[in-house]
């Protein structure tokens, strides 16, 4: 039996990392063959290596090179790539994960060519805000695919109300912890960073999220709130080239100047992970960054004013403080004041998500 493993941009070559370590450590005794489809969504394969490298990813067999663009072209140009790749390849199945426009794009052909069946990795997660492009995507690939692996009890919840079979849904944890585990063994045999306060004195942000860089008046409201922070807490701020590109639109430079946020280039994601693990407080708008800090007990404010991850608040270290500079500047004081959310890590974010899920993917195509 033959799958295609789906990666696009920056975050599912994470995802898919430990699904190929995985199906490369069980060899044929797993009964599947496998390839893997870089889509090129954000990054042409030159700058992805790094990436590939870094997670001990092999060669993608097949490098689509979709390009950025708007979501329309973007999904179009994978689209007609990816026909081409099932009709040379004829997979029994796709698997893709999280809910980048190439997610969408893939399980939209895979179904529509030979009824060829698909597996989703992270599926279930709503946020419930249809003005995010992420939302749509989700719920359009799920409601095609044959089998769900949820991270957790939201998701499969969520599945159920939109009428899915509770026989296709598996509880199998979360591939991004499994990167995660794996990634800080590696981090002892790296050359120690440089420029780090070693007390964890300091806070990390990310910010990168069109709903909150790409407004004026949100993003300038954001900063503000997060130079207040910096006055009390130095921030570390590993930039994203839209970020950075809206900040010089905006006019915005100064007031970042002026602050104690410190801009840095991006950054891998090992050595990211180096800096954030220690901080003190993690404020972000990533999907992924809430599961992660939540997996390593880290307080995280999520800027935004919903998450797709309700049990990273519910149960972990994460908390929801939406894009106000109010609502920031309230949450940092309850947390100057000690009321710091350390959480617990959920069930089945042990590191073991990938072999849930090539077991299941075994017993699906047998």
């Amino acid at each position: 039996m033959k799958i295609l493993v789906v990666a696009g941009a920056r975050p599912n070559f994470m995802k898919i990392a430990p699904i190929v370590r995985e199906l490369r450590r069980r060899g044929e005794s797993s009964g599947i063959s496998w390839e893997i489809v870089h889509t090129g969504q954000h990054y042409d394969y030159a700058m992805s290596k790094v990436f590939f490298d870094e997670l001990d990813l092999p060669e993608p067999d097949y490098f689509l090179e979709a390009g950025s663009g708007s979501h329309a072209e973007q999904a179009a140009r994978v689209m007609v790539a990816f026909e081409k790749v099932c009709l040379e390849s004829r997979p029994d199945m796709i698997v893709v994960v999280g809910d980048v426009n190439s997610t969408l794009a893939c399980a939209v052909t895979a179904k529509k060519l030979n009824n060829i069946r698909v597996a989703h990795v992270e599926a279930g997660l709503r946020s419930r805000d249809m003005g995010m492009p992420e939302e749509i995507n989700r719920i359009v690939t799920d409601a095609l695919s044959d089998l769900l692996f949820v991270t957790e009890p939201s998701g499969r919840d969520n599945l159920l109300h939109e009428g899915k079979e509770e026989g296709k849904i598996r509880l199998v944890g979360n591939v991004m912890v499994d990167t995660l585990f794996q990634q800080l063994k590696r981090i002892p045999q790296l050359p120690a960073a440089e420029g780090l306060p070693e007390d964890g004195s300091y806070g990390v942000i990310t910010l990168h999220r069109p709903s909150n860089v790409d407004d004026l008046e949100t993003f300038r409201g954001i900063l503000e709130a997060l130079g207040k922070v910096s006055l009390e807490l130095p921030l570390l701020y590993p930039i994203h080239p839209r970020a950075r590109k809206r900040i010089e639109e905006f006019q915005l430079g100064a007031m970042v100047r002026e602050s104690g946020i410190r801009l840095m280039p991006p950054l891998s994601y090992i050595n990211f992970l180096r800096l954030w693990k220690d901080a003190a407080l993690v404020l972000t708008d990533s999907g992924g960054l809430q599961e992660e800090t939540t997996a390593l007990s880290v307080p995280c404010f999520t800027v935004r004013e919903n998450t797709e991850r309700p049990i990273t608040v519910d149960v972990g270290s994460n908390t929801l403080v939406g894009t106000s500079c109010e609502g920031i500047l309230e949450a940092f004081s309850r947390f100057q004041a000690g009321q710091i959310k350390t959480g617990q890590v959920p069930d089945l974010w042990d590191g073991c998500a990938a072999e849930r899920i090539v077991d299941a993917l075994g017993d699906a195509l047998k």
